[in-house]
C-alpha cells in the first residue's frame, strides 16, 4: 500500500488539544456535491491552529419525543409531547401480557415466517409460535434475546447474522429493523389517537436506548437499523438520538421524590428479614406495584420541573453509582450532579458486562444438560422449538418468584412434549433421568413438574449476582468513585429480591441504596427526559483512545530505525499515532478537536483516514500492542475551482453518546460531505 494512504497528516501540536466552543462561527456555506474518485492523501505541514467552532444545534423544532428503550428481554416505548414535558406516557398495553400490570414492556420477542416476512412482536409472536405445529414451526424464525448478540460479536457489520429458535438465519440488521418498525407504527398511532394535530407538519424526534458499555459500532448499528425501519431519514440524523441506558436511569433518578423509591438502607435487616420479622424484598414491590396500580391507570407519570426531593440531601460535588441490572448486561454510571442548573457530569468511563439475568437462565439450561445430557436439549430445542420457549418462559415467571428468604420449593412445569420426548430419545422416563443424576437439589414431582429447591435458586442466581456485586465492588474502590452516598438500583434484573438482599448485605454499610419505585421503567422515563434536553449530560468520559496515524519528522535516538521512511529527500517516522482523546478523558458537550487535511493529487475526489482506538493511553504507534483499526473518516470533496493545494478541516465531537464529525474546504467556506464509518471495517 502506498505510504500517502495509512498517513493522514503531520501531527500539529497546535491543534492537538480539545477546543470549547467560542465567538467566530463559520459563515454558513451551500453544500458541495460528493463524487467518487481517488482515496489518496498527502500530509500538510503544520499550519496555525483554527479558531473554535460554534456547536452545532439542531434547529428543527420537534412536536413529540418518542423514546424507545430495546432491551434483551423486554423492550417498550414511552413519550411526551414538547408542550408539556413535564407528562410523560408509558406505551398502551397491546394484545397478551399478564392480567394486572397496566403498563408491562412487551417481550423482545420476533416472529418471521417461512419467506421471512414480518409476522408479530411480542407477546403476539411468543403466543402463535406456541401455537405452531411442531413440524410447521420449525420453517418459521423466532428470535428473543437477540440483543446480546450485538454486544457479543467483536467484529459487527451490516452483514452479521442472527441464528433463529430453529437454527435458520438472517442478517441482525434486518430483525433490528422489524421490531423498530413494530415501535414505530404503534407510537405513532397512539400519538395520532391522542392528538392528531401533533404530527402535522413537525418531526418526531426519537431516542433510542442501549447500554453504556457497547462501543461505536454497535451504536452505529442500531442508528442503521433505524434508517432501514424508517424512523428517521439518513440525510436527518439529529431527529434520532442514542441514548445510554444507565445515563438515561441517572436522568430520570435526579426528578425523583422520596415517596418515589424505595431505601433498603433505612431498615434494619439481618438475613433478609425485618426487624419485625418481614421480609422487605417481598413486601416492599409488593406495595410498590399496589401503589401504582391504583396511581397509573392513566399511564401517565408527571415528572418534577426541577430537581426532586431525594437531591436537597445532597451536597454540590456529592456523587452517586447508577447500576442498571438488565436482561443482557449490568452498566454502571458514576455522576455528579452540578447544581444549581441540574445538569449531570460523569466522573469515570462507564463500566460493565455480560452480567444480565440472562445469565441465570443459561445456568438453567446448564443445569438442564447435566440432568437430562446437553446432546438430548439441542436435539430437543431443534425438533421442538416452541415447547423449548415455554419451557424457558415456565422459567422466567418462576425466576421472577425467587426471594431470600423462600423456604419452598419453586414449581417449573416440563411441556408434555419434553416428557414425551425425553423418553423416546433416552428410552427411559424423566424421573429416571432425575435419579440417576445426583442432583438432591431438583426433585421430580407426580404432577409432572420440576421441583427447584431454595439451594438450588440459589445456585442458578449466584454466579450471576456474584459478578455485579463485585463489579460495583471494584469501581467504588476507584479514587475517582470513592465517597459515593447513593447506588440507585435500576433495569428489570433490580426487581429481584435475590439481586436486592445480595447487594444491600454487601454494600448497604458504604452507601445508600435505593431503587425507583417501577423500576422496570426507569431507563425510558428518562430517555424520554433525555430527548427532551440532551444536553442534560454535561460532561462524559470517553471509554477508549482515538487517533490516527500521522507522519512526525524523524529524530534519531528516539524513534526506531524501523520507522523511518525517506521521502523526496526528507525523513519521516511513520505509524505515530496522533491521539484525538485519551481513555478516561472528561470531555464536555461542544467541545471539538480539529485536523486539517490535503489531498494527494489535484482533481481527488475523496479522503479516506483510517482511525485506531486503544483501552490505554500509553501508546506511541498504531502498530503497538492493544491498538485496533476501528473505522474511518471519509471527506467527499467538491470538484476543485483552481490548482492551489486544497486544505480540508476536519471537527470532530466526542462529548455526545455518539462521535460526530464535519469538514469544511477551508479555501471556499464550502461544508464538506464527511461520514464517519465504525460498521465496515
Amino acid at each position: 500500500m502506498p505510504w500517502h494512504l495509512t498517513m493522514a497528516a503531520l501531527l500539529q501540536p497546535s491543534m492537538s488539544k480539545l477546543q470549547s466552543p467560542g465567538n467566530d462561527p463559520v459563515p454558513p456555506s451551500p453544500s458541495c456535491s460528493p463524487s467518487r474518485n481517488d482515496c489518496s492523501i498527502a500530509p500538510l505541514t503544520p499550519s496555525p491552529s483554527p479558531g473554535p467552532a460554534l456547536r452545532p444545534r439542531a434547529a428543527r423544532p420537534f412536536s413529540v419525543v418518542i423514546a424507545i428503550d430495546f432491551g434483551t428481554t423486554s423492550s417498550g416505548y414511552a413519550f411526551s409531547f414538547t408542550q408539556d414535558p413535564e407528562a410523560i406516557h408509558m406505551m398502551r398495553r397491546w394484545e397478551g401480557g399478564d392480567p394486572g400490570v397496566a403498563n408491562q414492556k412487551s417481550p423482545t420477542c420476533l416472529l418471521l415466517t417461512p419467506d421471512l416476512r414480518f409476522h408479530s412482536f411480542g407477546f403476539a409472536a411468543r403466543d402463535s409460535y406456541h401455537d405452531l405445529d411442531p413440524e410447521e414451526a420449525q420453517n418459521w424464525l423466532y428470535f428473543d434475546k437477540f440483543k446480546m448478540k450485538i454486544h457479543s460479536t467483536s467484529d459487527l457489520t451490516m452483514e452479521t447474522e442472527l441464528e433463529a429458535v430453529s437454527g435458520q438465519k438472517v442478517r441482525a440488521i434486518e430483525v433490528f429493523a422489524h421490531a423498530l418498525r413494530f415501535f414505530r407504527q404503534h407510537a405513532l398511532k397512539e400519538i395520532k389517537d391522542q392528538s392528531s394535530s401533533v404530527l402535522e407538519g413537525m418531526p418526531v424526534r426519537w431516542v433510542i436506548t442501549v447500554p453504556a458499555v457497547w462501543r461505536q459500532p454497535a451504536k452505529q448499528f442500531m442508528r442503521e437499523a433505524a434508517y432501514l425501519a424508517g424512523l428517521v431519514s439518513p440525510e436527518n440524523p439529529e431527529q434520532l438520538l442514542i441514548a445510554l441506558e444507565p445515563e438515561a436511569a441517572s436522568i430520570y433518578c435526579r426528578k425523583l421524590r422520596l415517596h418515589q423509591v424505595i431505601d433498603l438502607s433505612s431498615r434494619l435487616i439481618t438475613n433478609g428479614i425485618e426487624g419485625d420479622g418481614s421480609r422487605p424484598f417481598d413486601s416492599s414491590f409488593r406495595q410498590a406495584r399496589e401503589q401504582l396500580r391504583k396511581a397509573r391507570h392513566s399511564r401517565t407519570f408527571l415528572v418534577e420541573s426541577g430537581t426532586g426531593e431525594l437531591w436537597s440531601e445532597m451536597q454540590a460535588g456529592d456523587r452517586y453509582i447508577v447500576a442498571d441490572c438488565g436482561g443482557g448486561t449490568v452498566d454502571l454510571t458514576v455522576h455528579q450532579i452540578e447544581q444549581p442548573q441540574g445538569t449531570l457530569k460523569e466522573l469515570y468511563k462507564a463500566s460493565g458486562g455480560p452480567y444480565g439475568a440472562v445469565g441465570v437462565d443459561m445456568a438453567f439450561e446448564a443445569m438442564l444438560c447435566q440432568i437430562f445430557g446437553a446432546d438430548f436439549i439441542e436435539s430437543f430445542k431443534a425438533k421442538r422449538p416452541a415447547a423449548w420457549v415455554d419451557l424457558t418462559i415456565a422459567f422466567e415467571a418462576r425466576k421472577r418468584t425467587a426471594s431470600p428468604g423462600r423456604a419452598t420449593a419453586l414449581n417449573i412445569t416440563l411441556p408434555f412434549s419434553f416428557i414425551d420426548f425425553y423418553k423416546r430419545h433416552r428410552g427411559h422416563s424423566v424421573e429416571t433421568a432425575l435419579r440417576k443424576s445426583n442432583m438432591n437439589i431438583v426433585k421430580w414431582s407426580s404432577q409432572g413438574m420440576l421441583r427447584l429447591t431454595p439451594e438450588a435458586m440459589n445456585e442458578l442466581f449466584q454466579p450471576t449476582i456474584n459478578n455485579i456485586v463485585r463489579h460495583i465492588e471494584d469501581m467504588m474502590k476507584k479514587p475517582e468513585v470513592q465517597g459515593v452516598r447513593f447506588l440507585f438500583l435500576v433495569g428489570g434484573f433490580a426487581e429481584s429480591p435475590m439481586l436486592q438482599q445480595a447487594v444491600q448485605a454487601v454494600l448497604g454499610r458504604s452507601c445508600r441504596i435505593i431503587i425507583p419505585q417501577d423500576v422496570g421503567l426507569t431507563i425510558l422515563k428518562g430517555a424520554v427526559l433525555f430527548g427532551l434536553d440532551p444536553t442534560v449530560v454535561r460532561v462524559r468520559r470517553c471509554p477508549v483512545t482515538y487517533g490516527v496515524g500521522v507522519l512526525n519528522r524523524f529524530v534519531p535516538g528516539r524513534h526506531p530505525r524501523d520507522k523511518l521512511l525517506v521521502k523526496d529527500g526528507r525523513e519521516w517516522c511513520t505509524d505515530v499515532l496522533d491521539r484525538f482523546v485519551s481513555v478516561d478523558q472528561s470531555v464536555a458537550l461542544g467541545e471539538v478537536v480539529r485536523r486539517s487535511y490535503t489531498p494527494a493529487r489535484s482533481g481527488q475526489r475523496k479522503i479516506i483516514i483510517n482511525i485506531y482506538c486503544s483501552t490505554t493511553d500509553d501508546v506511541v504507534y498504531i502498530t503497538d500492542p492493544g491498538v485496533r483499526k476501528c473505522g474511518a473518516i471519509t471527506l467527499d470533496l467538491p470538484e476543485a475551482t483552481g490548482s492551489e493545494r486544497r486544505e480540508i478541516r476536519a471537527t470532530m465531537q466526542f462529548g455526545d453518546t455518539e462521535i460526530k464529525v464535519t469538514a469544511i474546504d477551508v479555501a471556499t467556506n464550502c461544508s464538506v460531505r464527511a461520514n464517519i464509518d465504525f460498521l465496515s471495517n
